[in-house]
């Protein structure tokens, strides 16, 4: 580990700035930005999320989200519904069509990215950035929702 905070620090933003740069020039190609890739990754599980938990995964303020959430549904890949469980929310969750195209961007960025880290690097590599996330977040519990996802608070 680096001696000193600052390199960690620089460590950690190098290596966040350079992968993101390679996702972005990937994510281009399907002209989709890194904070739609992070939301249109949450919903792919299925599960359909609120406004509050997208907006911690994609790193975006509120407006800014219900922007780029109106992109999504425009495009017919994302869409609406209220949650059964509390009418006064609203649920985002993936179209047919948005799940193809999440599954497209998705084995491509995963191509690109693989030969980068072995599995067993890349698991021990996640681990200690959750750890690491979740003691500067105050101690709270940090999720991905399931390997190689978009980290958001756990609710």
């Amino acid at each position: 580990m680096a001696n000193r905070p600052q390199e960690l620090l620089l460590l950690l933003t190098r290596a966040e700035r350079l992968s993101a740069r390679r996702v972005e020039q990937v994510l281009a190609e399907f002209d989709c930005s890194v904070e739609e890739w992070r939301v249109l990754a949450l919903l792919s599980d299925g599960q359909g999320h609120n406004m509050t938990a997208i907006a911690d995964c994609a790193f975006l303020p509120p407006p800014s989200l219900t922007k780029l959430v109106d992109r999504l549904v425009d495009q017919n890949l994302v869409y609406r519904r209220t949650d059964p469980v509390d009418r006064r929310r609203i649920l985002a969750q993936l179209t047919p069509r948005g799940r193809e195209f999440w599954q497209r961007i998705d084995r491509r960025v995963r191509a690109e990215l693989a030969p980068l880290l072995d599995p067993e690097d890349g698991e021990q590599l996640r681990v200690l950035l959750e750890r690491l996330a979740g003691t500067l977040d105050g101690g709270g519990a940090v999720t991905t929702g399931r390997t190689g996802n978009g980290v958001g608070r756990a609710r």
